[in-house]
């Protein structure tokens, strides 16, 4: 994590990242092994964050000529909703979940990564949420709308558009833009009605009102694939709803039928929290979806009001995370792979966050 402390708000979205990593114990959400031992305050620029090694992630395999059976989008599916279901319990939304967010091993095995736009649910409806949020393949309606508040349903609504990609190899709302993302939408899902609109900002609402009423057209997702059965388009559906409030749950969707194959492949050989006794039989866990033992705290997010406060209790988290009697690891700043990594990070135009003005 590099230039952490060039303004209060990214030195604070880092921190927020870097607690969270060492917050999560799940099979299903990347978390930290470790954190490299920070030079003296004065010194102190960038952090080192190990992770355990995946070895691609689910964009790549979805855009290559890799065959994807019913039985791999299922275990996938399985353990993305695994994984969101702990994040939601702990109250925490993600926020951009795209397949590129989405470690794979070789092994099937899938991890949540990427929580740098990840903050905690906000309970209360009066207070405005960021717009600048999620990448726009994959953002939900009511922020496409303009909606000052949204809840964990964001996160449901990327899921059925990576289900969507999965089944049909190909994105499923593919635009250039905010509004023609939305026009994508309801030309699948047909005009919203008022009371589905109620989250939007009144220019949204006027620009769907002013455009000619559009019909569903959901049975157009059985042709992505003759693996979109009727109980994958079903829960597809589910997940593809306008309206947030009607939307399916992270807990509905893992009791829908579509994914129970999912699980039995996954506890049935890839999981770590079952395991196979001498006498061969399988022993399984007694959760095969754990929640989170507590919520995440964000409370110390709103004692920080400096940039250097920032760098300080975060230069005094780090070395309470290594206070664990090991040799600490460093990193040789001369080697040819820190050199490769540093000339690597800067950001590319097309990871930029997006512009929520469409609507003005």
């Amino acid at each position: 994590m590099p230039n952490v402390f060039q303004s209060l708000v990214s030195s604070k979205r880092v921190f927020r990242e870097l607690k969270m990593l060492c917050f999560f114990k799940h099979e299903n959400v990347l978390s930290a092994l470790d954190i490299l031992q920070p030079p003296h305050l004065d010194f102190f620029q960038e952090i080192y964050v190990i992770t355990e090694l995946l070895q691609s992630d689910l964009h790549k395999i979805i855009v290559s000529p890799q065959h994807l059976s019913a039985d791999h989008i299922k275990v996938f599916l399985y353990q993305i909703l695994r994984g969101l279901k702990y994040l939601h319990s702990a109250r925490i939304l993600h926020r951009d979940i795209k397949p590129g967010n989405l470690l794979v091993n070789s092994n099937c095995v899938l991890k949540i990564c990427d929580f740098g736009l990840a903050r905690v649910e906000e309970p209360d409806q009066s207070k405005h949420m960021t717009q600048e949020v999620v990448t726009q393949y994959y953002r939900a309606p009511e922020i496409l709308m303009g909606a000052r508040h949204y809840s964990a349903a964001v996160d449901v609504w990327s899921v059925g558009c990576i289900f969507g990609e999965l089944l049909g190899r190909r994105i499923l709302f593919q635009a250039q833009s905010p509004v023609q993302q939305l026009e994508l939408i309801t030309e699948l899902l047909g005009t919203p009605s008022l009371e589905d609109m109620r989250h939007a900002c009144e220019g949204a609402r006027s620009h769907m009102l002013r455009r000619a009423p559009k019909p569903r057209s959901l049975t157009a997702l059985y042709t992505l694939s003759t693996h979109a059965t009727h109980e994958a388009v079903h829960l597809l559906c589910q997940m593809l709803v306008f309206d947030p409030d009607k939307r399916i749950s992270v807990i509905d969707a893992l009791a829908h039928p579509y994914v129970d194959e999912g699980r039995l492949r996954y506890h049935s050989c890839m999981c770590k929290c079952c395991y196979t006794t001498s006498a061969g039989m399988r022993q399984y866990t007694g959760e095969f979806e754990p929640s989170a033992t507590q919520a995440f705290d964000d409370l110390w997010e709103r004692k920080l009001t400096s940039v250097q406060q920032v760098k300080e209790e975060m230069h005094k988290f780090i070395a309470e995370q290594l206070q664990t009697g090991r040799v600490p690891l460093c990193i040789n700043p001369q080697s040819a792979a820190f050199k490769s990594f540093a000339s690597s990070t800067v950001a590319h135009p097309s990871e930029l966050p997006p512009s929520p003005h469409q609507w003005e």
